[in-house]
């Protein structure tokens, strides 16, 4: 069994759990807003950009970085073998 990681410190626990409030909170509260002023149709296209654009890459990634048993940077760098798909990596 491999050792899972955790945090170091009592401020790395802080500062983890405030960003996801504060996260989380951008979440639920930017869609009620838009939609409070008029901007529905905005968060609809939003979310099709989303579901259309942004699960692929997502998925993409996970193959990438599974087959390449590395980070992204190194990953591109191995599969493509040129410098430029390493700078996309580190994107």
């Amino acid at each position: 069994m491999t050792d899972r990681g955790g945090f170091a410190t009592r401020i790395g626990v802080i500062l983890a759990t405030a960003g996801s409030a504060v996260g989380l909170g951008n979440v639920w509260r930017f869609p009620y807003v838009t939609g409070q002023n008029g901007g529905a149709a905005f968060i609809l296209i939003y979310v099709c950009c989303m579901v259309l654009l942004g699960i692929p890459g997502m998925l993409s990634e996970f193959i990438i970085g599974r087959h390449g048993q590395s980070n992204a940077a190194r990953a591109y760098h191995r599969f493509a073998g040129s410098r430029l798909w390493s700078a996309v990596g580190h994107l």
